[in-house]
């Protein structure tokens, strides 16, 4: 099956129900179908191999999305924030290439690539002015190529075949479930697979999308007020600033949003339990998953949110911290470095498997045996089946042979009343070949703590082999527009 079927169906059912809501321009079901086949005809036309995206979100993501699918090519949306160096190298691997958005950039960074570039506006117009594909190539090959985002390593051309995403849709949304009150606010980027699935799931459950198309704390509490948006998905830090903006006494009226779904980073337990305060009325869903996986694989749920908030019990509180369960459609499980599964409650690499997992690079297949792909994320299954997380397996700091989670220490750090954020990382050691390196940020109003402190408060709370050499105080930490802390850099700034 062709990715295209989900819009398709949409069309069908109901083509004069609002579907897209962008930039105040109100978009049809039947008018996004139209626009996607006849951005089909022109991308089919042009001979490129690739179709990308250099540019905010937008209707043209929608349709370049589906237009890419319906003709039978890979639809690859790409991050516009990067440095020319790293765009450029990213152009000449999908070149020669259909692309919608910063043609002046474009025409600079890689003009040999015999790109087909056009404006965000003129694509659109083109799409609705061009013959419609009436048929759509056949869904075998790849719908989607991402790159991923590189926090540890040069980026990997990530692919998600029409039957992975397909996979994830069909097993997770029920069609056509949403009445036509209900919205949807979207805000994280469309390079992102979580961009990627909340435009599929929400056109699938026709959800109307309102799309905003770059985060901005106000622009979001404007557009989820004023559109009586029931449903919103953002990541941990975008929800930190909106929480801070209505602290702050920017008014809003929210009182229509009842299911809040985020993701694509670590949750602070203070801002996910003050989020959980201000919005009473509100079912919180913590969704886990990969750019390989085609987006969520475990949830933490409404009802276990609230649960795990009143509860007295320090195991059932512990369940704010974790992601919840695998999604029935996948299977989970814990290895050691020799790939032997582990039991409940001791720290391995997550595997996952399961028709939507992708595991496939444009340089390889990172599958293994039976179809299981190892994440490179690192964590536990508790007892009773909740899924932990401590960070990618590649963050593991190595001491003398002793591996050690950079998440333990962290949040010891957390809990010091002025620090606001920290991390740790593996530094280079004489002695040990990898030592303990933190960095720290303080809240507003406090002063820094020593760096004794610092080493007693974890000296008390750890193992002393987890105490830090080297501690750094910081204005922020550097982190990605998804939420996601950037080590590369923070190794790089501790380690000179």
């Amino acid at each position: 099956m062709n990715l295209s079927l989900i819009l398709q169906m949409a069309a069908d059912a109901e083509p004069e129900r609002v579907g897209l809501v962008c930039d105040g321009t109100r978009w049809t079901y039947a008018a996004l179908m139209r626009a996607a086949r006849g951005a089909a005809t022109n991308i089919k036309a042009s001979g490129c191999t690739h179709v990308a995206l250099l540019d905010e979100s937008s209707e043209a993501s929608a349709i370049a999305l589906f237009g890419a699918a319906i003709a039978g090519v890979p639809y690859v949306p790409l991050n516009y924030r990067l440095a020319d160096a790293d765009l450029a190298g990213l152009l000449g691997r999908i070149a020669p290439a259909y692309i919608i958005g910063d043609v002046e950039r474009v025409q600079r960074l890689n003009s040999e690539g015999g790109h087909t570039v056009l404006p965000r506006a003129e694509f659109v117009a083109k799409a609705e002015k061009a013959a419609p594909m009436e048929e759509e190539e056949e869904g075998e090959g790849v719908a989607v190529q991402l790159f991923t985002s590189g926090t540890t390593a040069a980026p990997k051309a990530a692919l998600l075949r029409h039957a992975n995403l397909l996979s994830y849709i069909l097993g997770t949304v029920e069609f056509a479930s949403a009445s036509p009150e209900e919205g949807a606010v979207v805000s994280v980027p469309p390079y992102h697979i979580a961009g990627i699935s909340a435009l599929l799931s929400s056109i699938y459950s026709m959800r109307r999308i309102l799309l905003l198309p770059a985060f901005d704390p106000d622009a979001w509490l404007a557009l989820a007020s004023g559109e009586r948006a029931t449903n919103a998905f953002v990541v941990p830090t975008m929800l930190g600033r909106i929480i801070g903006r209505i602290d702050a006494g920017v008014k809003a009226d929210l009182a229509s949003l009842r299911a809040i779904a985020y993701g694509g980073g670590r949750m602070p337990l203070e801002l996910i339990e003050r989020a959980l305060d201000l919005f009473p009325n509100a079912g919180f869903t913590n969704a886990y998953g990969l750019t390989e996986t085609s987006s969520t694989i475990a949830l933490l749920g409404p009802e276990e949110h609230r649960e795990a908030h009143a509860s007295k019990e320090p195991a059932v509180r512990a369940r704010l911290a974790s992601v919840g369960k695998p999604l029935p459609t996948v299977e989970i499980e814990i290895r050691d470095e020799e790939g032997r599964q582990l039991p409940a409650g001791e720290s391995g690499e997550i595997y996952v498997r399961g028709d939507q997992v992708s595991g496939e690079y444009r340089e390889r297949s990172a599958l293994i045996a039976d179809g299981w792909f190892p994440t490179r994320d690192a964590g536990y299954i508790d007892a009773e089946g909740y899924l932990f997380l401590s960070g990618r397996a590649d963050d593991v700091i190595v001491r003398g042979g002793e591996n050690m989670s950079p998440g333990e220490i962290e949040d010891v750090l957390m809990s010091h009343p002025a620090i606001a954020d920290a991390a740790a990382i593996g530094v280079p050691s004489v002695e040990w070949g990898e030592a303990v390196g933190v960095a720290i940020v303080i809240r507003p109003g406090h002063s820094a703590p020593s760096d004794d402190e610092i080493r007693t408060l974890i000296k008390g709370r750890l193992r002393s082999s987890r105490v830090p050499e080297r501690i750094a105080v910081m204005e922020a930490l550097p982190y990605n527009e998804m939420g996601k802390l950037l080590r590369r850099e923070l190794r790089t700034a501790l380690s000179t």
